[in-house]
């Protein structure tokens, strides 16, 4: 397999592999590939671990225990492409168990770090060429933290009430 191009490199003050077992958790065709630990030059103490790499979905990513220095924004986050309700139901469920619920499908976990569970509907249903059918799902989902695609379908389908 090719090496991948582009790696996204997570900076966590302490809790890398933490994060990076929780996220193999949620999603399948993911594992912990290697720990690397720091030694005696530092910067951090010897043995506690440094880097994590890790794949989620087959996609490659680092966590670096790299101390308080830098912090996660709203400004980078990461899209879930949830085949149904069911998924993004139980994507939400995991993701804000110690995190927070934010506006129309975004979250942060218990680390700070920024999602988007999208059922893929809404993405359908945005596309509309019917201009004042994906308005009315616009103006839905813009009432939503969790997406619920039931009512996503009923603006799209009457007007809503939204």
């Amino acid at each position: 397999m090719a090496q991948q191009k582009i790696t996204p490199f997570l900076w966590f003050d302490d809790r890398a592999e933490e994060a990076a077992e929780f996220y193999t958790s949620l999603f399948p065709d993911s594992r912990i590939l290697e720990i690397q630990r720091y030694g005696e030059a530092g910067p951090g103490v010897a043995g506690t671990v440094m880097t994590v790499s890790f794949e989620l979905a087959g996609q490659r990513y680092v966590a670096l225990n790299g101390g308080p220095l830098f912090s996660f924004t709203e400004a980078v986050s990461f899209e879930v492409d949830c085949v149904d309700q069911a998924e993004v139901d139980e994507l939400w469920a995991r993701l804000t168990d110690g995190g927070e619920e934010s506006a129309c499908g975004w979250l942060k976990d218990r680390f700070g770090l920024s999602w988007q569970i999208v059922p893929r509907r809404l993405t359908e249903l945005l596309a509309d060429p019917d201009p004042v059918k994906a308005a009315r799902v616009m103006k839905s989902m813009l009432t939503m933290r969790k997406i619920d695609v039931q009512a996503l379908e009923d603006a799209y389908a009457a007007g809503g009430t939204a």
